[in-house]
């Protein structure tokens, strides 16, 4: 943090420690910090405490709680857009680069990441994230309803998929960002239950990021389908 000296009685004081100046995008950046050091939630008082600031100026800068969560979640996603850099008439690349980029920055930001399936930014991010992902189903010559349909198929998937990910992260607090998929494999009577009992080990295996891009891949797919 920047420092001053300060003069009092034709002395000079030590150096004592400047406030930053706030704006709504050092605030986001700070919160980006907090949220990339493990935090589970994002605490306007915390960050207040990173910020060297009182947490009600905060509030000056973003109405609520909530309008600060859309501003880091916008701030990712726009991240994740420009990180896609694919010629248009490679939609499934595009559109893979931009899943995985949602994923990698929903897992190192995990705090807000989890917030994706409740918050809708508005922002240039979210904006720029349904463009892409309509111009490419658009390249891929599906007509006005295969578009959007897929659109909303690969968006639902991202967006939630990613977001329990980070969330399951985050709970964890381990770092891991394969985790898998059951928290505990299914224990169950193979009287009662044969199929799940023939099947645990199976179960058990199962990873996070695996299905995350099975269904990625299972949307393209159906995309390609739809357009022949």
């Amino acid at each position: 943090m920047p420092s001053k000296r300060v003069r009092r009685g034709g002395d000079v004081d030590d150096a004592v420690p400047m406030r930053p100046r706030l704006d709504a995008g050092v605030i986001v950046s700070a919160g980006l910090e907090l949220a990339a050091s493990g935090a589970t939630t994002i605490s306007v008082r915390e960050l207040g405490t990173r910020l060297g600031a009182d947490p009600t100026a905060i509030y000056r800068h973003f109405r609520s709680k909530d309008d600060l969560m859309r501003a880091l979640l916008d701030d990712i996603t726009q991240r994740a857009v420009r990180s896609v850099d694919l010629p248009v008439e490679d939609w499934q690349g595009r559109l893979r680069a931009l899943a995985r980029a949602t994923l990698d920055l929903y897992s190192q930001y995990p705090a807000v990441g989890a917030e994706a399936t409740t918050l809708t930014t508005h922002g240039p991010g979210e904006l720029g994230a349904i463009e892409l992902m309509l111009e490419a189903f658009t390249t891929a010559g599906l007509d006005e309803a295969g578009v959007v349909r897929h659109y909303a198929l690969m968006a639902s998937h991202v967006l939630s998929t990613a977001a329990g990910i980070a969330r399951a992260r985050a709970d964890r607090g381990d770092g891991d960002l394969d985790g898998p998929w059951f928290d505990e494999p299914p224990l169950a009577d193979p009287r009662s239950h044969p199929r799940i009992a023939a099947h645990t080990v199976a179960l058990a295996s199962l990873r996070d990021r695996d299905l995350f891009f099975l269904g990625v891949e299972l949307v393209l797919e159906s995309a390609e389908r739809a357009a022949r």
